[in-house]
């Protein structure tokens, strides 16, 4: 073999690697393992959030996405507020708007405005998957537990029909320029 293939051999084999280091971060769950698990999933949901939450109306008709966007957002909110990386540094004001923008989510869901965190996350997390499996019935199973307390042919109707809802756009806005903001202080 001619060193001018080897090269190019070797080019083409670590561009591969490189893809599928990458691939995961493009996944449709930004907060779950970003860049292959070496990255911080919080960043990528926040790197995400003016996309997947900005306007929440683009996910109408879409309910495994609608889904991920509100899981995004339970996911968020909770980091920004206990996450010991995050917590001191975070502007309060953010994590009022992105509070403000989880009781508007889960009020238009019918969730339960004290429910904890976790369950939550979980709930929608596993409702999008099964319903990018096409099981509706583990969707309505992930949507049952009693932080759902709209019942889960409900929340589902309104995972399908989500509107753009204003508090979780302004919080998507401020938490992507929250983390600017904080990179550019390190």
């Amino acid at each position: 073999m001619k060193p001018g293939r080897a090269h190019v051999r070797q080019v083409s084999l670590l561009a591969g690697l490189l893809l599928l280091l990458l691939a995961p971060g493009c996944a449709r769950d930004p907060s779950a393992n970003y860049l292959g698990g070496i990255g911080d999933p919080v960043r990528g949901a926040a790197l995400y959030a003016p996309r997947n939450l900005g306007d929440t109306s683009r996910w109408a008709g879409q309910p495994a996405e609608a889904a991920v966007a509100a899981e995004q957002l339970e996911f968020l909110t909770n980091e920004l507020q206990t996450n010991p990386r995050y917590a001191p540094e975070v502007n309060p004001a953010v994590t009022q708007q992105l509070a403000a923008a989880r009781a508007e989510m889960r009020g238009f869901l019918g969730i339960a405005p004290t429910a904890p965190p976790e369950p939550v996350i979980e709930g929608l997390r596993r409702a999008a998957a099964a319903l990018r499996a096409g099981n509706r019935a583990g969707a309505e199973a992930a949507l049952s537990g009693p932080s759902f307390t709209a019942g889960p042919l409900v929340t589902l109707a309104r995972l399908n029909a989500m509107p753009r809802l204003p508090r979780t756009a302004e919080a998507a806005g401020a938490v992507a320029a929250e983390l600017d903001r904080l990179d550019r202080r390190r």
